[in-house]
């Protein structure tokens, strides 16, 4: 009769729970973004812009939309530009127009560096704004499509 080694028990037991998970930590800690850092100054100082939108903007932009809360404003800044922008830039004197230029530059530019210029991203905030102003203003934003129901075709069966 041949004896098993003892590492051949240890292949024969189930798994955990753990190590039949998809592993997305290891995975995303293995991917390359080797994208040079984007950096902004504002007001003075000098930003570096993180390498992928962080989800906590995103998700703020959305509640902010629905807000008038100033700390939902400053908690959608804090990933990219730190809780204290806000009251920094604000001090410095800027303006909402330039407040949204620089936040739809720094949200272009994350997600595709170099792709907006700070002159196109004036342009088309300009542009926005005189098209709301004419009541041409853009189709609903995320959370508003989301809120509409439709209907479902009745095949009149009962």
């Amino acid at each position: 009769m041949t004896e098993k080694p003892l590492d051949a028990f240890e292949d024969e037991r189930e798994p955990s729970l753990d190590e039949q998970a998809a592993d997305f930590d290891a995975f995303f800690g293995e991917e390359v973004t080797a994208r040079p850092a984007q950096r902004v100054r504002v007001c003075g100082k000098t930003y570096t812009l993180p390498d992928s939108l962080p989800l906590m903007f995103t998700l703020q932009a959305e509640r902010v939309q629905q807000s008038s809360s100033v700390d939902d404003v400053r908690a959608m800044l804090a990933p990219l530009f730190g809780r204290d922008a806000l009251d920094e830039w604000a001090d410095a004197g800027m303006t909402d127009r330039r407040f949204r230029i620089v936040l739809m530059y720094a949200a272009a530019n994350v997600r595709k560096p170099g792709s907006l210029t700070m002159e196109a991203a004036a342009r088309l905030h300009d542009e926005q704004e005189a098209a709301q102003a004419e009541g041409k203003a853009a189709g609903p934003n995320r959370a508003a499509r989301r809120k509409k129901t439709k209907k479902r075709a009745s095949s009149g069966k009962r």
